[in-house]
């Protein structure tokens, strides 16, 4: 099976500093390390390229609109990845990265020395050796540019690469780069076509590692485009068996993992796979479940699950003492040279939501939504998507329970005004997210249980009668060419 090629770089932890210098929730001190950490990283891997995208004073994406010279306007400084490799679009910092007219130079320089010597090896390699050799070369340039940070030039010294390669297993770990680099910059159309390049490749004979691997990269991407429901699935399976820690650390993964698993699944699936998975509980539980999941004491079975959606506090329902599978590679070596992070937000969440604590969950999620979600690249962007969304599923969760619900009650189980819950449910209700009715006189909401054969009554309608229209367009059309040949 042998080690993934192309696995090194880029360092996808830079560009989480790139966000961060940008983010405005950031806290100062925060933007300082990320600026000492982008900074070190540019010294340390001569990333001219990078440098220049980010600080030129002319084209570097950090500058706001309206800075630079008067030669090039404004309109034509930003490039397109701007958008999604920042926080904001027009970002205000608190924190610069200068601009070394001196430095960018000594790297660049470096950079042409560097290359100077691999096109000079691929040259001897073409003459003296095979082409093992000259791939080998190649390989090297691809790798040097997706280090400096040039993103063009490293996708096409990998496509140049893959083009000669015959192995398998070596053109999946170049995609899998390429995969890397558009998440880097986050070029999502870049990666949604690549990661469907990586699914072919592995479908046609992949390897164990490598399409466990891919699990991992096509969770996050589904995470990165807010197809939570698909991701979940992906990067809840890889928490037992990751190893892809050139994408994100194992703490990242359970984050990912348990956002979105609790905004998408199903009620017995998410206590299976979310809240009694020992995995999660080996990360985010307390010191007794920690060690109930490393000694397999707990399950995330089917033992552990509710068939029917149901009030929590009437759940009688107890894991059952099978062997639970833990990753323990995970909660080695590896994860000592993480960052601390405090998980306790994110148990909150999980707990508050199963157990129906709807004032202890709406908490947690404001906690998620400063903590996580407003810190992290991957999650910035739909965090007022993924918040409006958890709002939603805890109102579902207790009205489906009931037929009427006292307005007020309902009001003070979720720690909120009358007024809030009246005017969050009504955006819900006039986009049919919600099946009930409000009486603000009688002070109650009343559900209406969707009547299934009836709906699928509609729905057949429905769809007949689009499928009419299309037959009669189709008809015309038939007529008008039958007519014309006449």
């Amino acid at each position: 099976m042998g080690d993934i090629l192309f696995a090194k770089y880029p360092n996808l932890q830079l560009s989480q500093h790139v966000f961060q210098l940008t983010n405005p929730a950031a806290t100062k001190s925060t933007k300082q390390a990320s600026l000492q950490s982008l900074q070190d990283a540019i010294s340390e891997h001569k990333m001219a390229p990078l440098y220049r995208h980010l600080a030129h004073p002319v084209d570097g994406v950090l500058n706001a609109p309206g800075e630079g010279t008067s030669q090039l306007p404004t309109s034509h400084r930003r490039p397109s990845s701007a958008a999604t490799l920042l926080a904001t679009k027009n970002p205000t910092l608190d924190v610069p990265l200068p601009w070394d007219e001196k430095l960018y130079e000594s790297l660049k320089a470096e950079n042409e020395k560097e290359l100077e010597a691999i096109q000079k090896e691929e040259d001897e390699a073409a003459e003296k050796a095979g082409e093992t050799e000259v791939q080998a070369a190649r390989g090297k340039r691809a790798e040097l540019y997706t280090r400096i940070g040039d993103k063009e030039k490293a996708i096409a010294g990998f496509e140049a690469v893959f083009e000669k390669t015959g192995i398998l297993g070596t053109k999946i770990d170049i995609v899998l780069a390429i995969i890397r680099v558009g998440l880097f910059f986050g070029d999502k159309i870049l990666v949604k076509k690549t990661v469907e390049r990586a699914s072919v490749l592995v479908d046609s004979g992949g390897d164990w590692d490598r399409r466990n691997r891919l699990k991992a990269y096509q969770g996050l991407h589904l995470l990165t485009i807010r197809s939570h429901a698909l991701a979940a699935p992906l990067l809840l399976d890889s928490l037992s068996t990751f190893t892809s820690y050139e994408l994100c650390n194992y703490s990242s993964l359970v984050i990912y993992a348990i956002l979105a698993g609790s905004v998408s699944l199903k009620r017995v699936d998410f206590k299976s796979k979310v809240v009694d998975a020992p995995e999660i509980k080996a990360i985010v539980g307390d010191a007794e479940d920690k060690l109930a999941a490393i000694t397999g004491q707990t399950s995330a079975g089917p033992a552990a699950g509710d068939e029917e959606m149901a009030d929590a506090s009437t759940s009688t329902a107890t894991p059952a003492p099978t062997a639970g599978a833990v990753n323990l590679t995970t909660l080695g070596v590896q994860q000592d040279a993480e960052v601390a992070i405090d998980f306790s937000p994110l148990a909150k969440l999980v707990k508050s939501l199963y157990e129906g604590d709807y004032k202890n969950f709406f908490g947690a999620l404001s906690e998620v939504e400063l903590n996580f979600l407003s810190q992290d690249r991957y999650l910035h962007e739909h965090k007022g998507w993924y918040v409006r969304e958890m709002r939603l599923r805890g109102y579902q969760q207790l009205l489906q329970s009931y037929r009427v619900v006292g307005l007020p009650s309902m009001a003070a189980d979720f720690g909120v005004t009358i007024d809030y819950l009246d005017r969050d449910l009504a955006k819900f209700i006039a986009a049919d997210r919600i099946p009930c009715t409000i009486d603000r006189v009688k002070g109650i909401i009343e559900t209406n249980r969707p009547d299934d054969k009836n709906k699928q009554y509609a729905d057949v309608v429905k769809q007949g009668d689009q499928l009419i229209t299309k037959l009669q367009k189709y008809g015309q059309s038939v007529r008008l060419r039958g007519s014309e040949r006449g």
